[in-house]
Protein backbone atom coordinates (compact mmCIF):
# COMPACT_ATOMS: atom_id res chain seq x y z
CA UNK A 1 0.00 0.00 0.00
CA UNK A 2 1.29 3.77 -0.75
CA UNK A 3 2.11 5.60 2.26
CA UNK A 4 -0.16 9.08 3.07
CA UNK A 5 3.01 10.67 3.92
CA UNK A 6 6.06 9.80 2.36
CA UNK A 7 8.22 10.02 5.25
CA UNK A 8 6.15 8.45 7.72
CA UNK A 9 4.99 4.91 7.98
CA UNK A 10 1.40 5.13 8.87
CA UNK A 11 -0.32 2.11 11.26
CA UNK A 12 -3.56 2.12 12.00
CA UNK A 13 -5.47 0.83 14.81
CA UNK A 14 -9.40 0.69 14.46
CA UNK A 15 -11.78 -0.68 16.90
CA UNK A 16 -13.18 -4.22 16.45
CA UNK A 17 -17.24 -3.32 14.78
CA UNK A 18 -16.50 -0.29 13.81
CA UNK A 19 -16.58 -0.07 9.59
CA UNK A 20 -15.88 3.83 9.37
CA UNK A 21 -12.82 4.76 11.45
CA UNK A 22 -13.13 8.52 12.79
CA UNK A 23 -9.92 9.13 10.44
CA UNK A 24 -12.41 8.14 7.32
CA UNK A 25 -15.66 10.42 7.89
CA UNK A 26 -13.56 13.55 9.66
CA UNK A 27 -10.95 13.91 6.75
CA UNK A 28 -11.53 11.29 4.18
CA UNK A 29 -8.10 9.46 4.57
CA UNK A 30 -8.23 5.67 3.49
CA UNK A 31 -9.36 3.13 6.15
CA UNK A 32 -6.00 1.48 6.16
CA UNK A 33 -2.42 2.52 6.50
CA UNK A 34 0.46 1.12 5.54
CA UNK A 35 -0.29 -1.64 8.40
CA UNK A 36 -3.33 -2.24 10.58
CA UNK A 37 -4.29 -3.88 13.62
CA UNK A 38 -8.18 -4.23 14.86
CA UNK A 39 -8.17 -3.79 18.42
CA UNK A 40 -9.24 -7.09 19.88
CA UNK A 41 -8.97 -6.78 24.14
CA UNK A 42 -11.78 -8.65 25.63
CA UNK A 43 -9.07 -10.83 27.72
CA UNK A 44 -5.60 -10.47 29.07
CA UNK A 45 -4.51 -12.74 26.69
CA UNK A 46 -6.08 -10.93 23.48
CA UNK A 47 -5.03 -7.68 25.07
CA UNK A 48 -1.57 -8.94 25.05
CA UNK A 49 -1.84 -10.55 21.10
CA UNK A 50 -3.42 -6.61 20.43
CA UNK A 51 0.21 -5.53 21.47
CA UNK A 52 2.47 -8.18 19.82
CA UNK A 53 0.97 -8.00 16.31
CA UNK A 54 1.30 -3.62 17.18
CA UNK A 55 5.20 -4.45 18.06
CA UNK A 56 5.32 -6.30 14.48
CA UNK A 57 3.60 -3.67 12.63
CA UNK A 58 6.42 -0.97 13.98
CA UNK A 59 9.17 -3.10 13.74
CA UNK A 60 8.55 -4.06 10.26
CA UNK A 61 7.88 0.14 9.25
CA UNK A 62 10.38 1.10 6.78
CA UNK A 63 10.16 4.47 7.80
CA UNK A 64 9.32 6.18 11.76
CA UNK A 65 5.89 5.42 12.04
CA UNK A 66 2.70 7.60 12.88
CA UNK A 67 0.01 5.66 14.78
CA UNK A 68 -3.72 6.37 14.33
CA UNK A 69 -6.29 5.46 16.47
CA UNK A 70 -9.65 5.04 16.74
CA UNK A 71 -12.33 5.17 19.79
CA UNK A 72 -10.85 2.44 22.21
CA UNK A 73 -7.82 1.65 20.42
CA UNK A 74 -6.68 5.44 21.81
CA UNK A 75 -6.79 3.73 24.86
CA UNK A 76 -4.93 0.70 23.72
CA UNK A 77 -2.14 2.98 22.20
CA UNK A 78 -1.52 5.10 25.68
CA UNK A 79 -0.95 1.50 27.38
CA UNK A 80 0.93 -0.05 24.55
CA UNK A 81 3.55 3.27 24.27
CA UNK A 82 4.11 3.41 28.20
CA UNK A 83 4.67 -0.15 28.89
CA UNK A 84 6.16 -1.33 25.28
CA UNK A 85 10.18 -2.10 25.31
CA UNK A 86 12.14 1.53 23.98
CA UNK A 87 13.43 -0.60 20.94
CA UNK A 88 9.70 -0.50 19.44
CA UNK A 89 8.44 3.26 21.06
CA UNK A 90 11.11 4.61 19.98
CA UNK A 91 10.52 3.83 16.13
CA UNK A 92 7.36 5.82 16.85
CA UNK A 93 7.59 9.35 15.12
CA UNK A 94 3.68 10.40 16.80
CA UNK A 95 -0.03 9.42 17.25
CA UNK A 96 -2.66 11.12 16.22
CA UNK A 97 -5.62 9.74 18.34
CA UNK A 98 -9.12 10.25 17.26
CA UNK A 99 -12.29 10.45 18.72
CA UNK A 100 -11.09 8.19 22.53
CA UNK A 101 -14.00 6.15 23.15
CA UNK A 102 -16.99 7.54 25.55
CA UNK A 103 -15.42 5.70 28.92
CA UNK A 104 -17.47 7.62 31.45
CA UNK A 105 -17.59 4.02 33.84
CA UNK A 106 -14.28 3.60 33.32
CA UNK A 107 -14.11 0.35 32.16
CA UNK A 108 -12.15 1.03 28.69
CA UNK A 109 -9.73 2.82 31.19
CA UNK A 110 -9.30 0.19 33.80
CA UNK A 111 -8.37 -2.54 31.04
CA UNK A 112 -5.93 -0.29 29.48
CA UNK A 113 -4.27 0.52 33.23
CA UNK A 114 -0.76 1.94 33.06
CA UNK A 115 1.53 4.68 34.58
CA UNK A 116 0.12 7.98 34.51
CA UNK A 117 3.23 9.31 32.63
CA UNK A 118 3.23 11.59 29.28
CA UNK A 119 3.52 8.96 25.96
CA UNK A 120 7.06 8.86 24.72
CA UNK A 121 6.27 11.15 21.69
CA UNK A 122 4.29 13.43 20.23
CA UNK A 123 0.36 13.02 20.11
CA UNK A 124 -2.76 14.90 19.37
CA UNK A 125 -6.00 14.15 20.18
CA UNK A 126 -8.63 14.80 17.63
CA UNK A 127 -12.09 15.11 17.98
CA UNK A 128 -15.42 16.23 16.64
CA UNK A 129 -18.82 17.85 18.35
CA UNK A 130 -17.76 18.11 21.82
CA UNK A 131 -20.28 19.75 24.28
CA UNK A 132 -18.95 21.71 27.02
CA UNK A 133 -18.57 17.96 29.27
CA UNK A 134 -16.96 16.36 26.51
CA UNK A 135 -14.40 18.60 25.36
CA UNK A 136 -13.22 18.95 29.51
CA UNK A 137 -13.31 14.81 29.72
CA UNK A 138 -11.68 14.86 26.61
CA UNK A 139 -8.84 17.60 27.89
CA UNK A 140 -8.12 15.94 31.14
CA UNK A 141 -7.75 12.12 28.95
CA UNK A 142 -5.56 14.43 26.89
CA UNK A 143 -3.47 16.44 29.25
CA UNK A 144 -2.65 12.78 31.13
CA UNK A 145 -1.37 11.42 27.73
CA UNK A 146 1.00 14.16 27.07
CA UNK A 147 -1.40 15.16 24.12
CA UNK A 148 -2.96 18.36 22.47
CA UNK A 149 -6.40 18.50 21.45
CA UNK A 150 -7.50 19.31 18.41
CA UNK A 151 -11.64 19.92 17.75
CA UNK A 152 -12.42 19.35 13.93
CA UNK A 153 -16.39 21.07 13.61
CA UNK A 154 -19.12 19.55 11.32
CA UNK A 155 -18.66 21.94 8.69
CA UNK A 156 -15.22 21.01 8.06
CA UNK A 157 -15.87 17.34 8.47
CA UNK A 158 -15.68 16.84 4.86
CA UNK A 159 -14.03 19.91 2.79
CA UNK A 160 -13.18 18.23 -0.58
CA UNK A 161 -9.08 19.14 -1.32
CA UNK A 162 -9.00 20.66 1.45
CA UNK A 163 -8.64 17.20 3.69
CA UNK A 164 -5.46 16.19 2.61
CA UNK A 165 -3.86 20.00 3.56
CA UNK A 166 -5.79 19.74 6.55
CA UNK A 167 -4.35 16.05 7.32
CA UNK A 168 -0.86 17.00 5.99
CA UNK A 169 -0.69 20.12 8.29
CA UNK A 170 -1.75 17.69 11.75
CA UNK A 171 1.13 15.13 10.80
CA UNK A 172 3.75 18.26 10.16
CA UNK A 173 2.36 19.07 13.77
CA UNK A 174 3.11 15.97 15.07
CA UNK A 175 6.41 15.40 13.25
CA UNK A 176 7.59 19.22 13.93
CA UNK A 177 7.23 18.27 17.90
CA UNK A 178 9.36 14.92 17.07
CA UNK A 179 12.03 17.22 15.88
CA UNK A 180 12.29 19.87 18.73
CA UNK A 181 12.00 16.59 21.21
CA UNK A 182 15.35 15.45 19.14
CA UNK A 183 16.71 18.45 19.43
CA UNK A 184 16.50 18.51 23.13
CA UNK A 185 17.52 15.13 23.60
CA UNK A 186 20.64 15.84 21.35
CA UNK A 187 21.34 18.70 23.50
CA UNK A 188 20.88 16.23 27.00
CA UNK A 189 23.60 14.33 25.51
CA UNK A 190 25.99 16.21 23.92
CA UNK A 191 25.88 19.26 26.34
CA UNK A 192 25.18 16.87 29.61
CA UNK A 193 21.94 19.04 30.20
CA UNK A 194 19.65 17.51 32.64
CA UNK A 195 16.41 16.09 31.67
Amino acid sequence: MVSHAAHLSIVTLGDRGVSLPAWETMFAWPRFGDAHVDLSADTVAQRNQWAAKLDTAVAHADRAVLLVANGASCFATAWWARLTPKDYVSRVAGALLFVPSDDRDGETAARFASPRIALPFPSLVVSHDMGAGDADRLRLLAANWGSRVIESSRERRFPGAGAWRQAQRMIESVTARVVDHDVARMERLVFGRPD
